[in-house]
């Protein structure tokens, strides 16, 4: 398991107008993200930078990869801890600050709803947080901070223990 990972991704620019990027309105950032044996994503640049809405862009798949890669890490880090989580649910928050030309995400806050099965579950579960932000392979990789602000809830309970 440990070692070196390589990772292979197609990305085919479909946009092509007819006239290709012969300016700047005249071609669109449609793409075509494909890794074999996988669903298509079908992609283009956000709204501001003639993107298509209905697609993914690269700012909102960076925020995916960092919420999905905590999301794997904690539920590993509470097996291990011998926390039983019953329901897990993140509304990630991307901040980019863009300069001119040139941009770059200042941080991510991820915002993780847990619930575990019993209340005697809470504590270890709150602590599974900093493991999980310890092992995700992904908030290791960038240049920005990524915190959590994590809320643990006992299934049934009402309330919640902020994280």
């Amino acid at each position: 398991m440990l070692g070196e990972h390589h990772y292979a991704l197609t990305a085919t620019w479909t946009g092509d107008r007819g006239t290709g990027t012969s300016g700047y309105r005249d071609y669109d950032r449609s793409v075509t993200l494909a890794v074999a044996g996988k669903p298509d994503v079908l992609a283009s640049a956000d709204v501001p930078f003639r993107g298509d809405r209905a697609r993914w862009n690269p700012e909102d798949l960076l925020l995916a990869a960092l919420s999905e890669c905590h999301l794997l890490s904690y539920l590993h880090a509470c097996v291990v801890r011998g926390v039983v989580v019953t329901a897990y649910e993140d509304h990630a928050l991307g901040t980019m600050q863009q300069e001119g030309s040139s941009g770059r995400f200042t941080e991510v806050v991820l915002r993780p709803r847990v619930e575990v099965a019993e209340a005697s579950m809470v504590a270890e579960a709150i602590a599974a947080h900093e493991d999980a932000h310890e092992w995700c392979f992904i908030a290791n990789s960038v240049a920005f901070p990524v915190r959590h602000e994590a809320v643990v809830e006992v299934r049934g309970a009402r309330g919640a223990a902020p994280a």
